[in-house]
């Protein structure tokens, strides 16, 4: 059987590296590329992957709201998420998204390989850090609000200041795509889907 993949990441040299790594394994073909969340979407539309390896800070549409699109749209195709950070936030926020696996960048060729087999399979691969962070999160649970990581306060501070993507952006000397991708897990974590109930529950609940 031959899984097809579709990569996704911002980065050319990423892209290029594990294009070849896919190349030399004859069970793997890769049908496709994409540089953001949403051409990552509209890919799957059209080819239909068995597997995507998901970037998750991408400029644009981020990796995790891609990766909910794709699973929810499309539940036969799995997502591995594939980046270069291991924070608690990212790892739950791909996991709760739908992606059936979490790897950093750093993976052997052998066990990137392996982690694609098991996510056709139906099977989850995490790597040992995203395991770790789990771990800690089940055993130092934590309430609605105080589950935002200090930069993520900080945008929704912007927030209910009446700041725009790009006002927030210049304020925190971030990119554009990096407050979009904060602002999307602000609203999954809350359980909210507009800014206007985001400033609402900040100030309610005293969370800024």
């Amino acid at each position: 059987m031959t899984i097809k993949i579709l990569l996704v990441d911002d980065h050319t040299v990423v892209r290029s590296g594990l294009s070849k790594f896919l190349m030399v394994n004859k069970d793997l073909k890769l049908i496709g590329e994409a540089s953001d969340g949403a051409e990552a979407v509209q890919m799957v539309s059209l080819h239909r992957p068995d597997v995507v390896l998901m970037d998750l800070m991408m400029p644009g549409v981020d990796g995790i709201t891609a990766t909910r699109e794709i699973h929810q749209k499309y539940p036969q195709v799995k997502v591995i998420a594939l980046t270069s950070f291991a924070e608690q936030n990212m790892v739950q926020g791909a996991l709760q998204a739908g992606a059936i696996g979490y790897l950093q960048k750093n993976v052997t060729a052998k066990e990137l390989g392996n982690a694609i087999r098991s996510a056709c399979a139906g099977r989850m691969t995490l790597s040992p850090e995203a395991t770790q962070v789990l771990a800690q999160s089940v055993a130092q649970p934590q309430i609605r609000g105080e589950q935002l990581t200090e930069r993520e306060s900080d945008v929704l501070k912007c927030m209910v200041a009446g700041l725009n993507n790009n006002e927030i952006a210049e304020r925190l000397v971030v990119s554009l795509g990096t407050v979009k991708f904060h602002i999307s897990n602000i609203f999954h974590k809350l359980g909210i889907d507009s800014r206007v109930e985001a400033a609402k529950l900040a100030i309610e609940q005293k969370l800024v």
